[in-house]
């Protein structure tokens, strides 16, 4: 799933990345987010995106444990 352009940062001309921390749980979906860099008018529409993204699970020796990682969201107009 993209992220949704939100239409305010699209009339202003905002675009860059913003670079979430995201732990999932042991299934693979995601559980928290922390914005690391912050675009304000982008962090919401980059936070919805990656709450809908499921990954495949950590294991280590043989279970499915949460794990921690960085996720960079990049909004570019065309």
């Amino acid at each position: 799933i993209l992220p949704i352009y939100p239409k305010e940062a699209r009339a202003a001309g905002v675009s860059g990345v913003v670079i979430l921390n995201v732990r999932t749980d042991e299934f693979g979906r995601v559980a928290d987010t922390m914005v690391l860099r912050s675009i304000p008018l982008l962090d919401q529409a980059a936070i919805d995106a990656v709450k809908q993204w499921v990954y495949e699970p950590m294991v280590i020796e043989g279970k499915a444990v949460p794990v921690v990682f960085t996720v960079t969201v990049r909004f570019q107009l065309k």
